[in-house]
């Protein structure tokens, strides 16, 4: 990911910005090469869900914070879309996708329902005696 031409691409247009290096810096450093890189993947895909500028005021607030984890990240983003008076998730522009149709069922009343009877049930009645007993325990009997 490090020469990657999306980063370029990301660094020269500013969406990547000296906040997402840093982030990716301190996870880098605090969790090695490999899981400091997932958890900026993670941070990435929070720009799905979430305004730019609230995912970048979550990682400066992660970073005061000490954290590095795409978790805190999104609540501190979230946390600050909602202090901004703002939704904190992104609203989707566009069509919206059809629902699949909901598969046929049959449908059964409950009147037809009611007419299937149940066997009676033959067992005999729980004894509570054992549990009464608890109850009526007073706590000097208690141990």
């Amino acid at each position: 990911m490090a020469g990657s031409e999306a980063l370029d691409q990301a660094r020269s247009e500013g969406t990547f910005t000296t906040s997402h290096e840093a982030f990716w810096a301190a996870a880098k450093k605090a969790e090695g090469d490999t899981e400091g890189t997932k958890q900026l993947v993670h941070v990435l895909l929070l720009h799905r869900h979430l305004e730019h500028r609230d995912v970048i005021a979550g990682i400066r607030s992660a970073l005061a914070a000490g954290a590095h984890t795409a978790d805190i990240v999104a609540l501190e983003a979230r946390k600050a879309a909602q202090t901004d008076g703002r939704s904190p998730t992104v609203t989707v522009t566009g069509p919206t996708p059809a629902l699949p149709e909901p598969e046929p069922s049959e449908v059964v009343s409950l009147n037809a329902r009611r007419a299937v009877r149940l066997p009676t049930d033959e067992r005999p009645l729980p004894c509570l005696n054992h549990w009464d007993q608890l109850l009526n325990r007073s706590r000097k009997d208690a141990p």
